[in-house]
């Protein structure tokens, strides 16, 4: 049994981290782990230009403690009418990638597409400058059940999207189904998906044990136990179109604890460790490295990281809940003891 971990530092490939004193609470604990980070940027009003990325950029680098390096990487909030000569300022400014958000898919996504067809003059400027797509893989019509959206995404936009695109690089975000994984396995090499550690540990079932849990509900929701397993074998594969990224997405207690409740699961404060345990469970604690590692800057063009982490495995008393701004914030897993401790 192995009781200490050590790897290549990883990166997180699909982060919120929100802003103003929210934000300085939660960076810390993506920076104390990860090199880099992807940040959404589902902002009010959302970020939709390459000055706005920019600064955001400052002041996510100013809420990062002394010391650590830590290096935030932008994206662009896809819409409608976002001019074609964006992308080379977007290019120039050092964005990396935009995000698609059919609209009313998720938190803050109001201003999201509506038509990726749309999109295409912009589709066709970021394939040719190299920035690349990032996708929540959901279509939001009201006729199609929330737990199908994924599956008939696919069908609808992605494989038309791959067609007309092949050379853009698109990663699938969040992946939540068996249809997704087998879509991203069978796809090309400028296909990928990242795959959160909640999707890996949890199904469904987690949402209502006990009693409805507002803090294991995310969008995409969580699946059935099938899918689940096809995202593990997915993750453990050693696959490179598979790695890492949490969509850690912090909402105030009483925001979760509503009648209508905000969608996402706060992993930030334990991401490693959470992903530990989903590998460790099958066996595959050898390919965590590749997950967490390796892949996400060999998809993206980006040299890997040098530094190293370590994870023991020994007890990790989650708290209850943290500081967010003015309000409070309750990790997944709050109160409870994790099996994993990022030592190093």
């Amino acid at each position: 049994m192995t009781d200490i971990l050590t790897f290549t530092r990883p990166d997180d490939w699909h982060l919120h981290v929100r802003d103003g004193a929210a934000m300085a609470a939660v960076v810390p604990a993506t920076a104390r782990q990860f090199a880099r980070a992807i940040i959404m940027p589902n902002l009010r009003p959302p970020v939709t230009t390459a000055a706005a990325a920019a600064a955001y950029r400052d002041r996510i680098r100013a809420a990062v403690p002394a010391g650590v390096d830590f290096t935030p990487l932008m994206t662009l909030y896809l819409t409608d009418n976002l001019a074609v000569d964006e992308i080379a300022r977007a290019a120039d400014a050092g964005v990396v990638a935009l995000k698609l958000y059919p609209a009313g898919a998720t938190t803050n996504s109001d201003a999201g597409v509506t038509d990726i067809r749309k999109t295409y003059k912009v589709l066709e400027a970021m394939q040719k400058a190299g920035l690349k797509l990032l996708v929540h893989g959901e279509v939001t019509d009201g006729e199609i059940d929330l737990f199908d959206r994924e599956a008939v995404f696919i069908d609808r936009v992605m494989r038309p999207l791959r067609a007309d695109f092949p050379e853009l690089k698109v990663v699938f975000e969040h992946i939540t189904t068996q249809e997704a994984a087998q879509y991203v396995a069978e796809a090309g090499p400028h296909t990928a998906a990242t795959i959160t550690a909640h999707h890996l540990l949890y199904n469904r079932n987690a949402i209502f044990m006990g009693g409805l849990r507002p803090h294991y509900y995310c969008l995409p929701v969580l699946k059935r136990e099938v899918h689940r397993r096809a995202l593990v074998a997915a993750a453990t594969s050693g696959s490179s179109r598979f790695f890492l990224g949490t969509d850690s997405a912090p909402h105030a207690s009483q925001m979760k604890e509503a009648s209508v409740c905000g969608a996402g699961c706060f992993t930030a404060l334990s991401a490693l460790e959470l992903y530990a345990e989903a590998f460790d469970a099958v066996g595959a604690l050898d390919k965590l490295e590749g997950f967490a590692s390796h892949h996400g800057p060999d998809f993206y063009g980006l040299p890997r990281n040098t530094g190293t982490v370590t994870l023991r495995r020994e007890p990790l008393q989650l708290p209850e809940a943290v500081p967010f701004g003015d309000a409070q914030l309750k990790p997944l897993r709050g109160g409870e003891t994790l099996a994993w401790r990022q030592t190093a």
